[in-house]
Parts: C-alpha cells; structure tokens; sequence
C-alpha cells in the first residue's frame, strides 16, 4: 500500500470524523452494541477537539491522497493515552491500524513517556490481537455502566465543586493511588466546571475529572468514590468505566440503578503500578 501518514490538522475534522462514526458504529452493530460515538457530528467534535487541543499529537493515514484513518496521543500528563484510533472499514484489516499504532507509540518514545495505556472493547478481538502483539499488557476488566443519576450524598463524604487550589491535592492523590499525575487532565476539567473533589476531616479524599466516558476519578477508598459517582447530575457518553475487579463498586453501582453496556480492557506498556485505591479510568486510560 501506498500509505502515507502526517501530522492531523483542524481541516481534517470532518473526514476523520465521519470515519470515527462509521468505524465505530460498525464494529458495534456487528456484535449487537451501542456504538460508543452515536452520530457522526459527535465524532466530528471528538475528532475536532484531539486536533486542536494542544495537549495531543495526532497522526492521518492517507492512501492514494485520501484520508483512511486516524490516532491521538494524550500527552497532558506524563503517562500518555492511545486513543481514538479508527480505520475506514473500507480498508480494515490491511495494516493500517499497525501503522497508525506505532507511529503513537514511537511519538511516546521520543517524548520519554514512562508507560502508554488504552482501553479497548472486549467484544473487537481483532483490536485486542493487535494491542497485544504491539506489546500491550492486559491489566483489568473494566465495566462501561450507565443509568439514571443517584442524585444524593453518602453521610461522611461531602462532595464540592473543585477549585484551582485543589490541583496540588488532586495531584498529589493520585500520585499516591496509582504512581503519577494526571494533572494536565486535571486542570482542563478546573477549567471546563467539571471537576469535583470529595472531602473527610478536612482534606481530599477523592476527585474527578466529570463523572463520563472521557473523563477519570481517583480517590482513597470505594466509599469516598462512591460519594462522587452518587453526586453526579449525568453520566456522560456510554458512561462511567468501572474496574470489575472492585467487587463492591460494581455491585453497589448495580444495586442503584446502573446496568453494564459493555465490558472493556485496560492495556498498558512500561510504567504501571497495581492502584492503591479506589479508580475509575476514562476511555484514553
């Protein structure tokens, strides 16, 4: 194949986007899934907002001057996150996806990233056979649920709107929890109004980013986590990401009125450490 892969630009938006939807919304319908981007003006935005925010390298695949793919790497923090990666199912299965992936995993070299993580849906094998010839690491099960909001608080754990001067703590919690920061995702969240932090005696024992498919929380027991998902208006997207290795989470989340849409793998290359916490990963990790 005459592939040829170069830098995305924001005038990719459309045509990546459309790809993302159809790439997407295909592999779900063929094992009788939601599709996790529901139309194509989503995946236009998704695509849109990876190539213009600053905080992410992305790469175009062209054959024969025209666009057939596309990946991102999220390098806000110093562990780095695949995704989205998406072929036209026009061309599927012809080593386009390989390309793409090591053109991201050598981006993260260059950049002495410590460790790459991605999530992956359990049901598309074949993205699951190549992650891990790629070198990729099957860490946890992890459960997409969705459901109607809880809308309450759990007595001991009072949650609040996060505030810039939250940051350190939120960095310094999960630094704890799982070995390193993710602080650029942090601040974006401060930015963007959704981010949240759940308080005992004074200090933070949880935060996240949003309660959603993009976004990630951390905190120092299930019960500080469970306050943070309870609090939440929404669960935006497909819905929150939860480790089915938390037996109580899981469990507790079932018995409050959310199902699980779909079961998914958290893979991982260099730096990972067994969290020490309680967690709920975005979909770049």
């Amino acid at each position: 194949m005459d592939l040829v892969l170069r830098p995305g630009t924001a005038d990719d938006a459309v045509e990546c986007g459309r790809i993302c939807y159809e790439a997407f919304s295909r592999i779900a319908r063929e094992h009788a899934f939601p599709p996790d981007i529901p139309s194509p003006e989503v995946g236009i935005a998704l695509i849109e907002a990876g190539l213009t925010h600053p905080g992410f390298y992305s790469v175009v695949a062209e054959l024969d001057g025209r666009i057939v793919g596309s990946n991102f790497l999220d390098e806000r923090s110093s562990v780095v996150g695949i995704g989205p990666i998406t072929i036209d199912p026009a061309v599927q299965n012809r080593g386009v996806g390989r390309r793409l992936m090591r053109d991201v995993m050598d981006r993260a070299a260059e950049r002495g990233a410590p460790g790459i993580r991605l999530l992956q849906s359990g049901y598309h094998t074949r993205s699951f056979s190549l992650y891990a010839s790629l070198g990729f690491a099957f860490r946890e099960t992890v459960a997409c649920m969705q459901g109607p909001a809880m809308s309450r608080a759990v007595p001991g754990h009072p949650v609040r709107e996060a505030t810039d001067a939250d940051l350190v703590a939120c960095n310094e919690l999960c630094r704890r929890v799982h070995g390193a920061d993710r602080g650029g995702e942090v601040a974006d969240a401060l930015k963007q109004g959704t981010a949240r932090v759940v308080e005992r005696e004074g200090r933070v024992t949880g935060y996240a980013t949003d309660l959603a498919f993009f976004a990630h929380a951390v905190a120092e027991t299930t019960p500080d986590l469970q306050a943070l998902i309870a609090s939440a208006p929404a669960f935006g997207g497909p819905g929150i990401l939860v480790p089915a290795s938390n037996s109580l989470l899981l469990q507790w989340c079932l018995a409050n009125g959310l199902r699980v849409v779909q079961l998914m793998s958290l893979m991982t290359t260099g730096l990972y450490n067994e969290p020490d916490g309680a967690y709920l990963p975005s979909i770049l990790y």
